[in-house]
C-alpha cells in the first residue's frame, strides 16, 4: 500500500524485517521441538536461539544468487550461528515457514483492525443514543417516504458495523493456524508431535489436512471479512456524502481549521474524507476476487497465488485499517444539523404523512382502496401546487358528508414515527455492553 494510506502501526506488521523475524521465530520453534524430542542436540538448539540472526540487506544480497527468498534465509542465519546452524530448517520446507510465519502477521494485523472495527461501532453507537430524537426525513429510491430520526439511522450503521466486527474476528481466528507437514502434507520428515509444540509456542494452530500449503480458502475468507467491513464503511461514508448535499446539508463530515476545500473556490466544503473511504473499499472488493481466485491451485500447490498474495493481503488490511481511521473520525465529529433536517421535513407540505392519513382512514371504516385514492389525490396535490395536506385533506373530508371523522393532530405528529423506535435503542444499548 501506498505510504499515504498507511498507518504506522499496521504497517510495521507487513515490512520485510518483521516478515523475516516471523520466519526466525518459526525456525527457532521448531530447533527448539526437534531439541526436546531428542532429534536435534540441545546445545545445538540453545546456540540457534543464541546466535541466530539476519539482516534484510544480507539476504536480499544473498536471494541475487539464490533466487529463493527462503533458502537465502536460510543460508543467512546458518552462516550467523556457525556450525550448529545446520540445524536451521532441519525438516523443512518452505511454505511450512512461510505459511506458519503468515498466520503471524495475519494474526497481529487481525488485532489492529478488530480493535478499529470495534473503535468504529461504539462511535456510532454513541451518536446514534444522541440523537435518538432528532427528527430527519426517510428516503426511500431518492425520494421522501416518512419521518425517522437520525439517531435510528445511525443505528442501523452501528449494529451493521457490529456484524462486520464479528465476522473480521471469525475471519482472522479460523486463519491464525500453521503446518510443519513436508512437502506434500505426509510429515514424511517430521512427526506431527514436532508440529503440535511448534503451534503450541507459538499460539497457532495446525492445519488437520494441508498439501504443502495451508489451503487458501483461508485466506480468501479473510479478505472476504475485509471487502464486507469496507463496503459497510462505504455504506456510511455515501450516507454522509449524500446528506451533505447543498440542496440537503442536513450532515456534514469534519472540516479543520486551516482546511481547504476547493483550490479555486473558497467557499467549497468537500466530502472527501468519505470519498476516500468509497473509492478504497472498491479496491477492497478487487482484493477479495483475488483472494477467491487463488484457492485452486495445481495440485499440492503451485505458487500462482504468491505474488497476488504478497500485494493483497498487506494492501486489504493496510486500506481498511485506514478507512476505519477516517469513518470512525467521520462518525465522532461529523456536525449534525438538526435545524435543516426539520426544514427538509417539510419540503413535501406534509406529503410524507399520506400513509397514516390512510390507515387512520380505513381505521374509521372507509374502504382501503377509496381510501387511497383519496389520500394520494390530495397528497400529490399538496406536493404539486405547495399546499399543506392537512389543509387539502380537511378540506376535501368537510366537502364529502359520508367520509369518516379522524384525528388530524395524530395523523400530523411527527413524533409519532418514532413511538416504538426505543425498542431498538433498547438493543443497541445492549450492544454497547
Amino acid at each position: 500500500m501506498i505510504p499515504r494510506y498507511t498507518r504506522e502501526r499496521i504497517g510495521a506488521v507487513w515490512t520485510q524485517r518483521r516478515k523475516m523475524e516471523g520466519w526466525l521465530e518459526v525456525e527457532l520453534a521448531v530447533t527448539d521441538a526437534l531439541a526436546e524430542e531428542g532429534i536435534v542436540p540441545a546445545e545445538a538448539a540453545k546456540a540457534c536461539r543464541e546466535r541466530a540472526s539476519f539482516t534484510v540487506e544480507a539476504v536480499e544480497e544473498r536471494e541475487r544468487t539464490t533466487n529463493h527468498d527462503v533458502a537465502a534465509f536460510v543460508d543467512v542465519v546458518a552462516a550467523s550461528i556457525g556450525e550448529e546452524g545446520r540445524w536451521i530448517h532441519f525438516g523443512l520446507t518452505s511454505s511450512d515457514v512461510l505459511d506458519t510465519a503468515l498466520a503471524l502477521q495475519l494474526v497481529e494485523a487481525g488485532g489492529i483492525l478488530i480493535e478499529g472495527a470495534r473503535a468504529y461501532r461504539d462511535a456510532l453507537i454513541e451518536r446514534a443514543l444522541e440523537h435518538r430524537d432528532t427528527i430527519c426525513i426517510g428516503r426511500t429510491h431518492g425520494i421522501h417516504a416518512e419521518p425517522t430520526s437520525f439517531g435510528l439511522r445511525l443505528a442501523g450503521f452501528a449494529f451493521e458495523a457490529d456484524r462486520n466486527l464479528r465476522r473480521l474476528e471469525r475471519a482472522f481466528e479460523q486463519a491464525a493456524v500453521g503446518k510443519l507437514s513436508g512437502a506434500v502434507g505426509t510429515y514424511a520428515t517430521l512427526p506431527p508431535r514436532v508440529e503440535a509444540r511448534v503451534m503450541e509456542r507459538l499460539g497457532l494452530r495446525r492445519e488437520d489436512a494441508s498439501t504443502q500449503i495451508v489451503p487458501r480458502d483461508r485466506h480468501a475468507e479473510v479478505l472476504s471479512a475485509v471487502a464486507l467491513a469496507g463496503a459497510g464503511l462505504e455504506r456510511f461514508a455515501t450516507e454522509i456524502r449524500n446528506l451533505q448535499r447543498t440542496e440537503l446539508r442536513e450532515v456534514e463530515e469534519p472540516f479543520r481549521a486551516g482546511q481547504k476545500g476547493s483550490s479555486a473556490m473558497p467557499h467549497k466544503r468537500n466530502p472527501i474524507t468519505c470519498e476516500r473511504i468509497t473509492g478504497l473499499a472498491r479496491v477492497l472488493r478487487g482484493y477479495a476476487q483475488t483472494g477467491l481466485e487463488n484457492v485452486a491451485l495445481w495440485h499440492e500447490r503451485d505458487i500462482s497465488h504468491s505474488g497476488a498474495e504478497r500485494v493483497v493481503l498487506p494492501d486489504a488490511t493496510i486500506a481498511l485499517d485506514y478507512m476505519q481511521h477516517l469513518a470512525t473520525r467521520v462518525a465522532r465529529d461529523m456536525v449534525v444539523h438538526a435545524d435543516r433536517m426539520r426544514e427538509n421535513l417539510e419540503l413535501t407540505y406534509g406529503a410524507v404523512f399520506s400513509q397514516r392519513a390512510l390507515t387512520a382512514l380505513v381505521n374509521a371504516g372507509l374502504v382501503r382502496d377509496e381510501a387511497y385514492r383519496l389520500v394520494q389525490r390530495n397528497a400529490q396535490q399538496a406536493w404539486d401546487t405547495r399546499t399543506p395536506f392537512r389543509e387539502l385533506l380537511e378540506r376535501a373530508l368537510a366537502e364529502d358528508p359520508s367520509a369518516p371523522q379522524v384525528d388530524l393532530d395524530a395523523i400530523f405528529d411527527p413524533s409519532a414515527y418514532l413511538a416504538n423506535a426505543g425498542e431498538v435503542f433498547e438493543r443497541l444499548e445492549a450492544l454497547r455492553g
